[in-house]
């Protein structure tokens, strides 16, 4: 079945086939009674789902509709099961931030990828601004496949990271930041100008984004 039209929207039930993973669902502009409709109708495929952006009242939604499903509070994900014809499940991607503040990106990218089937590193809180404790850890670093570096204020982290490691980066900028961080803009700017080669950037936030990515780069490394 290439689709099933619900009125409000028409699921994607080909996208299995066509990128090796279900569609995800976006949460944020729809409602409760939407996205638990939309995840209802990706299980019924048997296919797993993963919904981002989502607050409680969605969960709440979904669970009546989906026992099995879970809420990753400081990730914002709703999930129900986890893909498991994953071949490459013992890859490794790493997930560093700068700070605890980055945390909810960080998240959002360290479920997604597990969710992918992907064994998951996490390094949180070892920004510039104490570069010792980056230094301390760094081992951690280099034996990943991937690594996906999460900062906001001015973006540094990656360019540093990318300097000390031969593995492929990803750079999530965050709205993190005072006012002239422009919600994220600054740290966009930083890590697109970087001058560490190896560094591909997502947009702002995009935590699901970056995962997706370092999926197909673990897989195919």
């Amino acid at each position: 079945m290439d689709y099933e039209d619900l009125g409000f929207a028409k699921v994607d039930h080909h996208r299995p086939i066509r990128k090796g993973f279900p569609e995800v669902i976006y949460c944020q502009g729809k409602s409760p009674s939407q996205i638990a409709k939309i995840a209802a109708s990706i299980a019924r495929q048997g296919h797993a789902v993963l919904a981002t952006k989502a607050d409680r009242k969605a969960f709440l939604a979904v669970k009546k509709l989906l026992k099995k499903a879970k809420y990753h509070k400081a990730a914002r994900i709703i999930t129900v099961k986890r893909i498991s014809n994953i071949e490459h499940r013992t890859s490794n991607i790493a997930i560093i931030t700068a700070g605890t503040a980055d945390l909810p990106v960080a998240e959002e990218a360290a479920v997604t990828a597990e969710f992918l089937g992907n064994k998951v590193e996490r390094l949180f809180d070892v920004g510039v601004a104490g570069i010792h404790r980056l230094l301390k850890n760094i081992d951690r670093l280099r034996k990943a496949r991937v690594l996906i570096v999460v900062a906001g204020m001015e973006g540094a982290l990656p360019s540093v990271i990318g300097g000390l490691v031969d593995k492929p980066i990803i750079a999530v900028p965050t709205s993190v930041g005072y006012g002239a961080n422009f919600k994220g803009l600054s740290a966009l700017l930083t890590m697109m100008n970087s001058c560490s080669p190896g560094i591909a950037v997502v947009n702002i936030d995009n935590g699901f984004g970056a995962a997706v990515v370092a999926h197909y780069i673990a897989r195919c490394a």
